[in-house]
């Protein structure tokens, strides 16, 4: 475990550490598990797409306001501003300089949404009730929809063959035309610059996960996944952080795939460090772990896109992605975990039309 040594506010907290295995999490949550892994249908040209149930920038700053007003815990920042000029959050949850940091990266790519709906929920209920005693022993940062542009479809470029329906278009590439999870290294757009300069830079960051989705037919065992994850494969990694990498990877899996709709495999990825997953974990020796859901919010390619009966499970898995890692971080049985289980995880197969989506 890493000291924090960057400045920041500092909380006294009251000591106390838990884990919550995740059916006691989903009772916790008063969220019942779906029938069937990877349950919810493709769009398939039938299924609704609707982006008005999601939130939109605005509701998303106000909700956080909220939030920050609301916990003694939570500190809000503003890191920078989209190429468009909407506000970059972080939200901060800074209890104590020795203590271990995770961060949560949503929604690089703007029609990748459902992850950024989750972890508001996780916000939500971080400083209070059944999250609160736990922030004594962890520090957490999560920055949300890094991509406003993007989702909320105010880009230089035309979405008229876009699937969705609703107030606006999400679309994968900022408003510059810009697939930001590939800036990493040049760091050339607004967002990828707040990002480094005011978070990555700014704070000593144990671990990391990146949340995206993926398409919507990716198997493992002849399966439909709910999602998979992956390490940082790049050459410029050290060991020690990979290996941190692995077992984040552990704690997810072994909260996740038990469910009755968690289902994961092995990302099939690269090794450019322009990637978040690899290029952070190489600068900053942050031991980073890319969470792929299933399906898309929008997208011009029908097999990308899941109807929105899909969004209660994926909302489901990413509360659950979150809760457990953080008390995993707090209580530090992250840093026993088990990654023998990598060794055994198939790598999901991409069926015919579908690209992986990183």
């Amino acid at each position: 475990m890493k000291n924090l040594s960057k400045q920041f506010p500092t909380r006294v907290l009251k000591k106390s550490s838990c884990i919550i295995a995740g059916s006691a999490l989903l009772i916790g949550l008063g969220l019942a598990p779906a029938n069937a892994v990877g349950e919810g249908p493709n769009h398939n040209g039938n299924e609704t797409v609707n982006t008005s149930i999601l939130h939109t920038h605005e509701s998303m700053a106000a909700e956080l306001r909220k939030q920050a007003a609301k916990q003694a815990a939570m500190e809000l920042d503003v890191i920078g501003h989209s190429a468009k000029g909407r506000e970059l959050f972080l939200a901060k949850y800074l209890s104590d300089p020795a203590n271990p940091t995770i961060m949560f990266l949503t929604q690089q790519h703007g029609n990748e949404q459902l992850t950024t709906e989750g972890a508001l929920e996780v916000i939500k209920h971080l400083g209070t009730g059944r999250m609160a005693k736990v922030l004594e022993d962890v520090n957490i940062l999560v920055v949300p929809m890094l991509n406003p542009d993007g989702a909320m479809g105010d880009v230089d470029f035309p979405l008229d063959d876009y699937i969705a329906s609703g107030d606006r278009h999400l679309t994968r590439y900022n408003a510059n035309n810009v697939d930001i999870n590939r800036d990493h290294v040049a760091k050339t757009q607004p967002e990828i610059q707040a990002l480094h300069n005011n978070v990555l830079s700014a704070y000593d960051i144990d671990y990391m996960i990146d949340l995206h989705h993926q398409g919507t037919r990716s198997a493992v065992d002849g399966k439909l996944v709910s999602g998979s994850i992956f390490y940082p494969t790049t050459e410029d990694v050290s060991e020690e952080v990979r290996e941190g990498s692995k077992r984040l990877g552990a704690v997810v899996y072994q909260n996740v795939d038990p469910t009755g709709w968690g289902h994961l495999g092995k990302y099939v990825g690269g090794t450019a460090n322009t990637i978040a997953r690899n290029g952070i974990a190489a600068e900053y020796g942050i031991s980073t772990l890319l969470f792929e859901m299933r399906g898309m919010s929008d997208h011009y390619r029908s097999d990308y896109v899941l109807g929105q009966k899909s969004n209660g499970y994926l909302r489901q898995q990413t509360i659950l992605t979150l809760e457990s890692t953080i008390k995993a971080v707090a209580d530090g049985s992250v840093e026993t975990m088990d990654t023998s289980f990598w060794d055994s995880l198939p790598e999901q197969a991409s069926l015919p039309g579908e690209e992986n989506d990183e």
